[in-house]
């Protein structure tokens, strides 16, 4: 596949900007989703030795990507353990 992207490249020079962002697009895609499988709280790995991470969560932990106008770390927490 890569063979066929760069003899297109090598034939029309107009592509390349094209490969560049449908390139740096799908690794930007691959990193999020990577992301997201290692840091969310709602994916459990090890349900054996923490089978609900979501209840350990703190409320000065930040888990979303982007959160507007919210300081986590001033948050108070405002519910009972499990």
């Amino acid at each position: 596949m890569l063979r066929v992207i760069v003899s297109h490249a090598k034939k029309h020079p107009a592509l390349i900007p094209l490969f560049l962002i449908i390139g740096s697009g799908g690794v930007g895609a691959g990193l999020y989703l990577m992301r997201l499988a290692m840091f969310n709280p709602d994916v459990s790995w090890d349900k054996k030795n923490n089978p609900e991470p979501w209840n350990k969560m703190s409320p000065s932990d930040q888990y979303k990507f982007y959160s507007v106008n919210v300081d986590y770390s001033k948050l108070k927490k405002d519910r009972p353990d499990f």
